[in-house]
């Protein structure tokens, strides 16, 4: 397989380059980054389903479902969300379960989330039935002492719009979804199960670091012994494997669902990233030929004339756009199809790998190359421990909050 150099999340450029960034850190605790969802409607009160508004922290959104699943005797595909929470903030965001007594619902007893609401609604939450997020981020141990130069940038970001990247928590604790992605587009199992499985890094500690070296040597019933019993993936691929007799086409496939989509997804918006990077220098611009989007419904269409179009750019009505790369996605013309095609042909997959991947077909789409953080401030404070510049602003769904502070903080 050929090599691919993908640029880390971390070395992407800068919209606001020439502004020194604040420094500091996010997440020294968790109620450092406070994130609400601002859903895309109100529960009506009437309906089978029960919808519970949740606060919850140390848990990611899919922990959370598992967990009140167990609770409440449902399994957990049972459980409705919008959108997917990290486990490192303090989230709140709506749930719901269908044909369950209210007070069973609000009984759920968990350490670390509680339920703050409870309505009725006559669907299930889906995935996308949102209309953003709100965030409150506190920057500790920054040289930003009066918030002069994150109310800047901040203000930058406003008016110009946040290049709309994939955070790094797309890519992985390791930082290795898209790898292991694109090598199942390109039919290479073997080095799919070996990045999930094998290979040890400097992010690999104690029983993980050993399982992954027992599996480079093909030792695969002890590797599997070695992850602790929370890898479960990686347990259920591992006794696949053995089952299978070595076979990592069979052993992928043992794979959850989901779990193979993200790892596409992921290289999908490794591309993007790198499409985006190029453009950085003009994120406010519409060139001819490009595949612009109305931010007010999403709605996409090539660029005829870029002088007629850009007053529109300026006034955030629409942006240029980027490709979530798949077998029917729209193209543009011109400059930013050569960009494009340079990104995917370094990658070394053409279109047609997307067209259908173990029973998954990847059409794909455009994605904005810049939205708008609204509500965009900056302040300073201090509490118990110590100084902090607090950021607050809200994002459209599907946006990553670290793309500003990264900003800011550079």
């Amino acid at each position: 397989m050929n090599e691919w150099n993908a640029p880390h999340p971390d070395d992407l450029p800068f919209l606001t380059a020439d502004i020194p960034g604040i420094g500091g850190e996010i997440k020294q605790r968790a109620e450092d980054f406070v994130v609400e969802e601002i859903p895309a409607y109100q529960p009506c009160g009437e309906g089978t389903h029960v919808y519970f508004f949740v606060e919850k922290s140390g848990l990611t959104t899919l922990d959370l479902t598992r967990k009140v699943a167990d609770q409440l005797g449902k399994p957990s595909r049972d459980i409705g969300f919008a959108g997917l929470k990290d486990a490192r903030a303090v989230t709140r965001q709506w749930l719901s379960v269908e044909h369950i007594d209210p007070e069973r619902v609000q009984s759920i007893d968990l350490p670390n989330a509680r339920v703050l609401e409870i309505s009725r609604h006559g669907n299930k939450l889906k995935l996308g039935h949102l209309r953003g997020n709100r965030f409150v981020i506190r920057i500790r141990d920054s040289h930003d002492t009066d918030g002069a130069r994150a109310s800047q940038i901040m203000e930058l970001l406003h008016d110009r719009g946040m290049p709309n990247y994939f955070g790094g928590q797309r890519f992985g604790i390791r930082g290795d979804n898209a790898i292991i992605g694109r090598c199942v587009l390109l039919g290479d199992f073997d080095s799919a199960m070996a990045t999930m499985l094998g290979r040890p890094g400097s992010a690999d500690h104690g029983d993980i670091r050993r399982a992954r070296a027992l599996y480079d040597e093909g030792k695969f019933p002890e590797a599997r012994d070695a992850w602790p019993y929370t890898s479960r993936q990686q347990n259920r691929v591992l006794q696949a494997l053995i089952k299978a007799r070595g076979n990592t086409r069979r052993a992928w496939r043992a794979l959850d669902l989901n779990l193979r989509r993200i790892m596409i997804s992921a290289f999908q918006s490794q591309l993007f990233n790198e499409v985006l990077a190029d453009r950085i220098g003009r994120l406010d611009r519409i060139d001819d030929g490009d595949v612009a989007m109305k931010h007010a419904n999403g709605a996409c269409f090539v660029v005829e004339d870029a002088a007629v179009e850009q007053p529109r750019c300026d006034g955030f009505e629409i942006s240029a756009t980027g490709p979530i790369f798949g077998h029917r996605v729209k193209r543009p013309t011109g400059a930013s199809r050569d960009v494009e095609d340079r990104v995917l042909a370094a990658s070394g997959v053409e279109l047609d790998a997307f067209l259908s991947k173990d029973g998954m077909k990847f059409a794909g789409e455009r994605r904005a190359l810049r939205v708008r953080p609204d509500d965009a401030q900056a302040s300073t404070g201090s509490d118990g421990d110590g100084p902090f510049v607090e950021l607050r602003f809200t994002l459209p769904p599907g946006c990553y909050a670290t793309c500003v502070t990264r900003e800011v903080c550079k």
